[in-house]
């Protein structure tokens, strides 16, 4: 059989996540309409059957990279990194284009833009499956930021800097072609051509799963003999607990405005697995489900931004943990007790070392010189 890894590159909301998942067939990356939403390098392992006359049994493991652009903050810079450190054991690379963002530069002209104020502020949260119990401190002062965001056009050279560097096969990929006129998909591909002489081009639609079989095919065309890299049935490399946790940064990156999204983070603080319940034979009915209990922290930067996270008597974190815990009751397969807290630590994303704690790796690290031998659990 065959098997490498291919690295997943693209500027800020090229898709990248959506087509993983689609490959995949499992949520293994989150998603939402905000760039850099992914932060870490993330893995989704496909198997693709035989096709006689076609090509080998293969694993592919797909490699998700944060969107690339220009470092601004530590944390970016730690973003780029994880792309640097993808592009170190690859295969093949995909680079990501748009092609429903192409269409609209070609009729509007590119340009930069700017992310909104948003208010900020305080508070914790207590989530169960019998209903939540808030705790709310006072709100403090309210503040303003803006950020200018480079344009899309320098961010697309950035991507294509970094392409023209690799020794390996590239393909260009073209996403949402569901949202583009076919017409216009040939003209776009004769000027991206010219950007770097790629080994495929490959339109698709992740939403619609066109062009997926294609575009896996070729990436098993380039692959090298080898064995599995991860047992047959495992679609991830992530851990539980980093899933979860990045389960309810999606619920904060949807549940709120510009700003706080960009200066949140989740941390796992405890994670209790479920023990097994006693069966009762005299009981009729279907037996309720294990619980698993997870309390989690959301960083903010600023009192303000905190307000926000909490909302008026609460509102906004019971969403946020409401919406979280029915994703993650999906993902474990068990009822959830689920208690959110979040935490003020003043410009993290600008500290080496609180964005270095954020990686799941090095979570894991301390994890087993606190409790050696305990795997997840706390």
């Amino acid at each position: 059989m065959r098997s490498g890894f291919v690295a997943i590159l693209g500027r800020p909301n090229a898709g990248k996540s959506t087509l993983l998942n689609a490959l995949t067939g499992e949520k293994v990356a989150i998603v939402t309409a905000k760039p850099q939403t992914t932060r870490n390098r993330i893995a989704g392992v496909v198997e693709v059957p035989a096709r006689k006359g076609k090509h080998p049994a293969a694993q592919i493991v797909f490699v998700d990279t944060p969107g690339v652009h220009k470092p601004g903050s530590q944390l970016d810079r730690r973003m780029l990194q994880e792309v640097y450190e993808a592009l170190e054991t690859r295969d093949v690379v995909l680079a990501l284009v748009d092609a429903s963002r192409r269409v609209k530069l070609q009729e509007q002209g590119t340009g930069n833009r700017e992310q909104g104020t948003e208010e900020q502020g305080v508070g914790s949260t207590h989530e169960g499956e019998e209903g939540q119990h808030i705790l709310l401190s006072a709100q403090d002062n309210k503040s303003q930021k803006r950020e200018k965001k480079p344009s899309w056009a320098s961010e697309d050279e950035f991507l294509f800097g970094l392409v023209r560097k690799l020794d390996c096969p590239v393909f260009l990929v073209l996403t949402k072609i569901d949202l583009v006129p076919k017409d216009q998909l040939l003209p776009m591909i004769d000027a991206l051509m010219k950007q770097y002489n790629f080994a495929e081009v490959i339109p698709v639609s992740a939403r619609k799963k066109d062009g997926l079989d294609r575009l896996l095919a070729r990436i098993v065309e380039k692959l090298p003999e080898g064995e599995r890299y991860f047992p047959k049935d495992q679609y991830t490399d992530q851990p539980t607990r980093f899933m979860v946790a990045e389960l309810i940064r999606e619920r904060v990156l949807v549940e709120t405005g510009e700003e706080v999204p960009y200066a949140s983070a989740v941390v796992i603080e405890r994670f209790e697995e479920p023990q097994p319940e006693p069966v009762t034979p005299k009981k009729k009915g279907p037996q309720r489900l294990p619980l698993t209990r997870i309390a989690a922290a959301i960083y903010c930067e600023r009192d303000g931004q905190k307000a926000i996270l909490i909302g008026k008597g609460g509102s906004k974190l019971k969403e946020i943990g409401t919406g979280a815990r029915k994703q993650i009751e999906s993902l474990l397969g068990t009822r959830v007790y689920l208690e959110l807290h979040v935490i003020v630590e003043p410009g993290w994303r600008e500290s080496k070392r609180f964005v270095e704690e954020l990686d799941w790796r090095n979570q894991l690290e301390r994890l087993a010189e606190k409790t050696p031998g305990s795997g997840d659990d706390e």
